[in-house]
């Protein structure tokens, strides 16, 4: 139940990009020939790059479109389409400057976007643009997010439905955590049946690999996929070490990040009151839901909490006058009360709340949390309704002594009134989306807010300023408080945190010094994403506060957030993205709605669109006649959706799982010109690569020893040998072993498929010149340092790694060339080959991408994995392996199965440890 209920973080959701007609045509008329999702997690921070490549292979031109859905929480910082080789790059600008200059969007002083509905987590950006015959597209979007710790673990949620099999489909995703992954878990449709085959997770001390690339026999074959391809999700969960209770503390080109999540305080007892509408609105299935939430949240409820019930319609009942403490009798009596709750009747929101308040502020207990939760489906239509005075009167009630929490039920809910009397009083609003699950989504939200432990948290830092929220009213188990600033001097060599709160009546102080130029804070490809970081949540927690203020305050920090969405280009509220595009006479505007737009009902549930026609008709031009670039409009991301998190921090919020969306339409135009496609054209890969465990140059010789010998520890001098790493189950640290280096080794062969690969190492340096692979009788690649031949018996190709990328397929056979990487799929296995130039040498790498499991594969990359145990009480590091003690150092590895080259820290353990056989098995007298 809490995995349905979660709010999930969603690192992407559904790819979508067809042809504008009829889905047959689609897959007829438009081949999505690759399909990239390239994702860096570092601390948190993520940076989502997305790229499909689309060939019209009709004679005639014809409209693409293309379509992702991203998280609510993300922003969008790269837009870009390439077509004939020329790319229209999207530009953020201001969005009142941007709708002036592109008036064209505006009919009738109305706005040329017609908003649907809001859906749950995702938002769906699409467009569309005319190719010409015969000729390709390639879309790029690039979007930010911070993601969001709940119940223990951080959640990246990837849906994947392009509409099609894809016969380059990719996704990688990269995480790297300082203080190191504590667990790592893949989950969802997509990792179940023959898919389970093509997902990949590798682990290091501080980082984890998830690669997913299913063949496109496999795209059709999962739990909900068809002739349509994929269709479904991966859920990647995984939390930190957190070895400080102090929190980590990053420090990076003069800005800090600090995370905060202790879990070495004691609970506090709380005191809840849950005040339930049973008005009219609320009658049939959501009262229902409300009662089987209740129930269920009562059941939680600790023995040292207090609680009380509240129903209102025009009237307002007390289950009891006052809070009783959560008994086993006193429990049983309330869900007596619960299971007779009954719609009836108006609203009177302001009553009933007063009525909460009250209830709270005659039982005070010292050392305990109190918490209000209201639940409502309508507006106040009884008593007191004018929403400004019923604000007032809760916020001087309160007097910001406990937060108020709003639960607003289904899409009639005045979601905005409900936001900021949230706001107001320290809590958040959260939306239930009335679904079958609703029911889950409210004892959901209750597990977030169940376990209190601190009260009060300031937090100080001594020399840092620009500093986003520093001040919280609760902290809650699982969830994480997270402060980001700027030092104010560059120059300083330490900086220290502080951090003050209140646990269960006393106070608790946390403090901490560190280094501000830690040159390992941050890995050096990723040294930007400090102050970007930094700006996201900054903009973030602005915009959600602009609801609260009002005058020259609120103005000038609408002001520093639209500069700071310029400066690192992203879409918000108060900004556009605008795309020229080559299409004749139309201006495209989208903007991003708010959340808690009451005025449509999604379609179907959990889904919605925007959808926007062009504002000028009478401006296009006939089909045929190329016309002038004119411009596209994204326009930004409404007014923060109402923030439904669990912490104070409105930027620790997260929405519920759900759907909307960004539709554009614009009139088809035919693109003169225009080669003639002889064969896709792949452009280099974007973003993180995948990793996977490989080899390393350069290591030392192994002294040969019986089977039945303890194995030396390696710490010879390095000479000239190569180094493989193999992942270990269960372990987050891999083996690594060394080869002697004959001049050809036996790579891979899988006799069942008549597949054999080989390779030649270079002699005195490090990898392979060259490698090859043998399928079946008729099928021989050859793979060197500067060119790719392939022969199947009656004709042949041949490609230059500095060639544009490109594609071959034969029966059985998928060769994909793209910048510095060769993939070949033989049969159900396949392998990468990667080109590295490094210190002045060029050499390849090979590593397994994909291999059917509990198949008996032979050579040096024949095992997929192995198991160890580390051997306790030794003088010097041994490992357990296969029952045989085996003495072993902890070494540094770079990691050349990927092509970014992570170092890597493994275990390494002798040949003969994890390969079968003397060394001669694995050698070949010719490739």
């Amino acid at each position: 139940m809490m995995d349905r209920a979660a709010l999930r973080l969603i690192l992407l959701g559904v790819f979508l990009i067809s042809a504008s007609s009829k889905p047959v045509k689609k897959k007829q008329n438009v081949d999505i020939y690759s399909f990239y999702i390239n994702s860096t997690v570092t601390s948190r921070y993520v940076t989502t790059v997305i790229t499909s490549r689309v060939a019209n292979t009709v004679n005639e031109s014809q409209e693409i479109q293309f379509e992702v859905k991203i998280p609510k929480n993300a922003f969008i910082s790269k837009f870009r389409m390439t077509i004939e080789g020329k790319i229209y790059d999207g530009v953020v600008k201001e969005k009142q400057e941007a709708q002036q200059q592109y008036s064209r969007a505006v009919s009738r002083g109305e706005s040329a976007g017609l908003i649907k509905s809001v859906g749950r987590t995702l938002e769906d950006f699409k467009t569309s643009v005319t190719v010409a015959a015969l000729s390709k597209v390639t879309f790029e979007l690039t979007y930010e997010e911070l993601l969001k710790r709940r119940l223990g673990k951080y959640e990246l949620l990837i849906n994947a439905q392009p509409m099609q099999p894809v016969a380059d489909f990719k996704m990688d995703v990269h995480i790297q955590e300082k203080p190191g992954i504590s667990f790592l878990e893949v989950k969802g449709d997509l990792s179940t049946g023959d898919l389970a085959h093509a997902i990949k997770t590798t682990r290091a001390d501080k980082d984890a690999w998830v690669t997913f690339y299913p063949t496109r026999d496999q795209q059709t074959k999962c739990k909900s996929c068809g002739e349509n391809g994929l269709n479904g999700d991966m859920l990647i969960t995984y939390d930190v070490e957190r070895p400080n209770h102090e929190g980590e503390v990053m420090v990076s080109n003069g800005y800090f990040v600090h995370y905060f999540a202790p879990s070495d305080v004691p609970r506090i007892p709380k005191n809840v009151v849950f005040i339930i509408d049973r008005s009219g609105s609320m009658s049939g299935r959501k009262m229902e839901q409300t009662r089987l939430a209740l129930l269920k949240i009562l059941s939680d409820l600790d023995e040292d909490d207090h609680f009380g019930l509240i129903t209102f319609d025009r009237e307002v009942k007390t289950w009891k006058n006052e809070l009783l403490k959560a008994t086993m009798e006193n429990l049983e009596t309330a869900k007596s009360f619960v299971k007779e709750i009954r719609d009836r009747g108006a609203t009177d929101i302001n009553a009933a709340v007063l009525a909460g308040v009250d209830m709270i502020n005659r039982h005070p207990r010292e050392g305990t949390a109190s918490i209000l939760i209201l639940l409502t489906d309508g507006d106040p239509t009884s008593g007191e309704t004018n929403k400004e005075m019923i604000m007032a009167n809760v916020k001087e009630a309160i007097g910001l002594k406990f937060p108020l929490y709003c639960l607003g039920f289904g899409y009639d809910v005045n979601f905005d009134f409900l936001t900021k009397m949230s706001l107001e009083n320290g809590g958040v609003a959260r939306r239930i989306y009335e679904d079958s699950d609703a029911d889950l989504q409210l004892q959901g939200f209750y597990e977030e807010v169940a376990v209190p432990l601190l009260t009060d948290i300031q937090l100080k830092y001594t020399g840092g300023t620009n500093l986003t929220k520093t001040s919280f009213s609760l902290y809650f188990n699982g969830s994480e408080i997270v402060v980001s600033g700027q030092i104010t001097d560059n120059s300083v060599e330490s900086f220290t945190t502080e951090v003050i709160a209140v646990s269960k009546g006393s106070n608790v102080t946390y403090r901490e010094t560190v280094m501000a130029k830690d040159p390992s804070d941050v890995p050096a490809e990723n040294e930007d994403f400090m102050p970007r970081l930094w700006a996201y949540l900054t903009v973030k927690q602005i915009l959600e506060r602009q609801v609260l203020l009002k005058g020259q305050e609120k103005e000038d920090e609408k002001k520093e957030a639209l500069k700071l969405s310029l400066k690192y280009q992203f879409v918000t509220s108060l900004t556009s993205m605008v795309v020229t595009k080559p299409q004749e006479d139309e201006v495209e505007v989208a903007d991003k709605p708010k959340e808690g737009g009451e005025e449509h009902r999604p379609p179907v549930p959990g889904y919605s669109q925007y959808h926007f026609s062009p504002s000028q008709p009478g401006l296009r031009g006939q089909p045929g006649v190329p016309g002038p670039m004119l411009p596209m409009m994204v326009s930004g991301y409404g007014p923060p959706p109402a923030h439904p998190g669990i912490l104070p921090d409105y930027s620790q919020s997260a929405q519920l799982p759900g759907h909307s969306q960004y539709h554009f339409r614009h009139n088809q135009r035919r693109l003169t010109g225009g080669p003639d496609m002889a064969q896709p054209m792949l452009a280099r890969r974007l973003g993180p690569p995948p990793a996977h465990p490989g080899i390393h140059g350069q290591i030392p010789t192994i002294p040969r020893e019986s089977a039945d010998a303890v194995l030396p520890t390696m710490s010879i001098p390095r000479v000239g040998r190569n180094r493989f790493l193999l992942p270990s189950a269960g372990q987050s640290k891999p083996l690594c072993f060394e080869v002697p280096v004959p001049q050809k080794l036996r790579l891979l062969q899988d006799s069942a498929s008549e597949l054999s690969i080989n390779g030649q190492f270079m002699t005195r340096r490090q990898g392979f010149s060259k490698i090859a692979f043998h399928y079946k009788t008729n099928h021989h690649l050859t793979i060197n340092t500067s060119s790719i031949r392939y022969q199947d018996g009656q004709s042949h190709v041949e490609f230059l790694w500095d060639q544009e990328p490109t594609q071959h397929n034969t029966e059985g056979v998928s060769l994909i060339l793209r910048c510095n990487e060769m993939n070949v799929t033989m049969g159900n296995i396949s392998v990468v080959i990667l080109l590295h130039k490094k210190n002045g040498e060029v050499f390849l790498w090979p590593a397994v991408r994909q291999q059917p499991k509990d198949v008996s594969l032979m050579g040096i990359l024949g095992k997929a994995e192995a198991s160890y145990e580390e051997v306790q009480g030794s003088q010097t590091p041994t490992l357990k392996i296969m029952d045989q003690d085996v003495k072993a150092s902890l070494e540094d590895v770079t990691d050349y199965t990927h092509p970014s080259t992570p170092v890597i820290r493994c275990w390494l353990v002798p040949f003969q440890a994890v390969m079968p056989g003397d060394i001669s098995d694995f050698t070949v007298t010719q490739l």
